[in-house]
């Protein structure tokens, strides 16, 4: 017959489900036994056992056995009989039950546990007829357990006993097992953790600090009582998370919840300040500090805080505002890590943020040394500064550690920190105790260290500023004048760094500089000095140099690491560098001469074609002062309105009539006389004037074709040249539509010449561009063509009207068979395109009779008439061109 098994109650504690697990089994051993044959095998689970002997003599040997087992357990049992008669008990049941209740007599073996005043033996008379129902209960197999705890007053000590009766069966008679395990020691740390909720409710209720506990998965709040009294809410368990949001005030609502959200998303520790609308109406300022709770799996199930009403706090700052008193108010909050100790210098209380600093939960600081849990050493010598709560509690005042310590974490993770150390007292003034009061300030001393450098370094790429630059450069110059050598200043200039930055964006130009500033720095040695000046402008300072042409090896090496590819999000990029060199104390005897002169070198080394270096040469200043001063009357020309408009006849070669107009700007300066617009151009475009000049072209060229047009000229169209300046400015097209719509000119009448450079320079923003413009009736044209990119794949892409050819082919077609043959591709190309074709520089007649043989469309040069005052070309349209050529002078 198989032995019915006993169930493990649920609640049970483990050790004794452990103990009722080893008893159920001895008892079906012993019914495995019953069966046995002299001599005969038995498999059970995979193992072999050998029966040998007769029945009773197993069965006496099994006895034994379980009787071995029963007294090995630590724990005291007795085994009942189905009337609640003790039938066995074990040696921990015998020895206490002898010590501490019977006084030596046997209280084992016969005993009925059903007679109240056996059981009140033990568990004494209150807690007997409770024990007695339910021994009865689980012998009639009304329960399947039953359990009480109780308190024993030995002759040493007072103790805390779970009884746990469970039935068992045994052989073929059934019974119960009773056991008595000794909790005292949960009992005394259950006792220990309701102290210490205790005195944490009554601190926070004290600092009228409201604590609250937010369930994620429900949306639902639960608030101690300080937080009713602070929201004037009548009590509701729980509290819906509506509720307490309807509260906040509608302004600082959005901030609130996103610093919520932070904490949820970072798993930090999060701080915001709000104001809150009582049930009464009022308005009051909370300080609020919250964390998160982990589930087993690391995501966040709770999120718990604390708020602080800190409405005088903000009457008093408001007040001090007032007054003009900028004092900063330290208080001592919540936000702040607090640690107590009693008068040996024991801990006895970690908020959550010592928790948190510190590394120890105040369950497991809570009686270790304060030295053990606050390990603080000095910054500087790295020596441990002895426990200031003892000097503190010594002295009975209050105290401040040094200001460069360091809190070493349980985990080893050092923190720097500031605090305060009070004694705390008690009614007669005497120590009781120590509170030490401190903050984490990484942040303020990383951000001091941050600002000292940022004071001396550019943000982008870490280099040494111009600040810095000139303290390193007086150093070397001071060197080199110590031990007769040379220093040099590279002034370097990035070749086509604006178009990367325009086509692909700042982000990826920021990355350029980084790049290029990384490979700068591998090319000079330690001692030598590479900084940022701004843009794409880098200095560098070359120290205690034997020779010049020790700069120029430099030099060479940077020309070469700058060129090389630079790999910037999936983008091979390529861009080069021009520099000027300038060498002490040839070239200069201080920072700033140097840095003036190798900045005149580089854009020298520009005008010889850019990716290289010049050194210094005095009569590079006077071209530099000239371009100074061109740049300066440059600002004030259109104020003193000294630009004028003339403008260049565009002929029809079938008809030889005049179809347009080329606005072409003149500069007279008033002492220099006429400027160059080769000359003056290149400058406005470096120093940004273009876009100011290039408005006013633009608007000027409009408004005389609008004049000419109320007087009854017939114009084709207005050409107005844009630099790439212009084109890629912010404003461009709004700039272009207000002009048309100022000067009431139809946008069909006005042509807008780019170059092929331009146009390519971003090929997906020109596209855009130039769709806009035709959409809206604007003529483009192609200018200069041929002598920059000459893509035909690109050039389908843009809604061009005409492609002009550019003067430099038109002026060698009678002298060069190449370039005549180039022209007439271009033509052919643009007649395929349905394109049409112009083109510029036409000085000859052999010239003028090539293009009419090649079907070219229009042509403008000298040879019809050079640009012109807008009178003069209103009498060249009313009264044709003349018959005979013109040349330019």
């Amino acid at each position: 017959m198989k032995s019915r098994k006993s169930p493990v109650p649920k609640d049970a504690d483990e050790e004794v489900s452990a103990l009722i697990e080893t008893l159920v089994k001895t008892g079906e051993r012993l019914e495995e036994l019953t069966a046995g044959q002299v001599d005969t095998v038995v498999d059970r689970d995979g193992r072999t056992f050998l029966l040998r002997g007769t029945q009773e003599q197993l069965k006496q040997n099994e006895d034994a056995r379980q009787a071995a087992i029963l007294n090995a357990l630590p724990v005291h049992i007795a085994l009942l009989d189905s009337k609640g008669v003790t039938i066995s008990v074990n040696d921990a049941w015998r020895q206490f039950a002898s010590v501490n209740v019977m006084q030596g007599r046997d209280y084992g073996v016969g005993l009925n546990y059903l007679d109240i005043s056996n059981i009140a033996r033990g568990v004494g008379l209150s807690e007997a007829p409770l024990v007695a129902e339910g021994i009865r209960s689980v012998l009639a197999g009304e329960k399947t357990t039953f359990s009480v705890e109780y308190p024993f007053h030995s002759p040493t000590e007072q103790c805390w006993f779970l009884l746990t009766v469970t039935p068992l069966a045994y052989g073929h008679h059934n019974g119960a097992v009773v056991m008595h395990l000794n909790i005292t020691s949960r009992k005394h740390a259950e006792s220990t953790h309701r102290m210490l909720t205790e005195r944490l409710s009554l601190a926070t209720a004290v600092a009228k600090v409201g604590v609250w506990e937010w369930d994620l998965a429900s949306n639902k709040l639960t608030w101690d009582f300080t937080m009713f009294e602070i929201y004037g809410f009548p009590p509701i368990v729980p509290m819906p998370y509506e509720k307490w949001s309807s509260a906040v005030h509608s302004e600082d609502l959005p901030e609130v919840e996103a610093t919520l959200r932070r904490v949820i998303d970072q798993k930090c520790q999060g701080s915001a300040e709000f104001r809150i609308i009582t049930a009464s109406g009022a308005v009051r300022n909370i300080s609020a500090v919250e964390g998160v709770m982990l589930d087993g799996c690391g995501n966040v199930s709770r999120v718990i805080g604390v708020n602080m009403d800190v409405t005088d706090r903000k009457v008093a700052e408001e007040t001090l505002f007032v007054e003009k008193e900028r004092a900063q108010v330290t208080l001592n909050s919540i936000g702040d890590a607090v640690i107590c100790t009693d008068i040996s210098g024991n801990v006895t209380f970690l908020n959550l943020v010592a928790e948190r600093m510190t590394g120890w939960s105040c369950q497991e600081a809570s009686g270790q040394p304060m030295d053990k849990v606050f390990r603080i050493l000095d910054a500087t010598s790295r020596q441990r500064i002895p426990n200031p709560m003892d000097l503190a509690v010594a002295q009975n005042r209050i105290m401040n550690l040094s200001s460069d310590c360091i809190l070493v974490r349980r985990d080893g993770l050092e923190i720097p920190v500031e605090d305060s150390v009070a004694p705390i007292r008690d009614r007669q003034n005497h120590p009781s105790g120590a509170v030490i009061v401190f903050r984490d300030v990484s942040a303020a001393r990383a951000l001091a260290v941050q600002m000292a450098h940022s004071a001396q370094h550019d943000f982008l790429t870490g280099l040494p500023n111009r600040m810095l630059l000139n303290d390193r450069i007086g150093h070397a110059i001071a060197l080199a004048r110590r031990h007769r050598k040379k220093a040099a200043v590279l002034f370097l200039d990035l070749d086509g760094f604006k178009h990367i930055n325009d086509s692909l964006g700042h982000p990826a130009g920021d990355k350029l500089l980084q790049s290029v500033a990384e490979r700068l720095v591998d090319c000079v040695r330690f001692s030598d000095t590479v900084s940022r000046q701004g843009g794409d402008e880098f200095v560098v300072l070359l120290s205690e140099m034997e020779q010049p042409e020790d700069a120029a090896v430099i030099a060479r090496r940077m020309l070469q690491a700058v060129a090389e590819a630079h790999s910037i999000d999936e983008h091979d990029l390529h861009v080069t560098t021009s520099i000027g060199i300038s060498v002490y104390p040839d070239d200069g005897i201080d920072a700033e001469t140097l840095i003036k002169n190798a900045d005149t070198a580089m854009y020298q080394a520009k005008e010889n074609g850019h990716q290289s270096y010049q050194f210094f040469k005095p009569a590079m200043n006077v071209r530099a002062v000239e371009r100074q001063s061109i740049e300066e009357s440059l600002r004030r020309a259109l104020e003193r309105k000294e630009f004028v408009l003339h403008y260049q006849p565009k002929v029809n070669l079938r008809t030889r009539e005049i179809t347009g107009a080329e606005a072409l700007i003149r500069w007279t300066h008033p002492t220099r006389g006429p400027v160059s617009p080769a000359q003056f151009i290149p400058v406005a475009e470096d120093c940004g004037l273009i876009l100011p000049i290039g408005n006013w072209v633009l608007r000027e060229a409009c408004k005389q074709a609008r004049t000419w047009m109320d007087a009854g000229l017939t114009l084709t169209s207005m050409a107005v040249n844009i630099s790439a300046i212009e084109f890629r400015a912010e404003n461009f097209l709004e700039g272009v539509f207000a002009i048309l719509k100022e000067t009431d000119i139809d946008p069909r009448a006005l042509e807008l010449e780019l170059t092929e450079s331009v146009l390519m320079k971003g090929v997906e923003y020109s596209q855009s561009i130039l769709k806009t413009l035709r959409a809206r009736g604007v003529q483009l044209a192609v200018d200069d063509f041929g002598t920059g990119y000459s893509s035909l794949s690109y050039l389908r892409k843009f809604p061009i009207d005409a492609l002009k050819i550019d003067q430099s082919f038109v002026r060698q077609i009678t002298a060069n068979p190449d370039d005549t043959n180039i022209v007439s591709a271009i033509i052919s190309m643009g007649q395929s395109m349905k394109l049409r074709i112009v083109a510029e520089g036409v000085e000859t007649l052999e010239e003028l009779e090539f293009l009419e043989a090649h079907e070219c469309d229009e042509a403008q040069g000298y040879y019809f008439s050079p640009p012109v005052p807008p009178e003069q070309f209103a009498s060249l349209v009313e009264n044709g061109i003349p018959g005979g050529p013109v040349h330019s002078n």
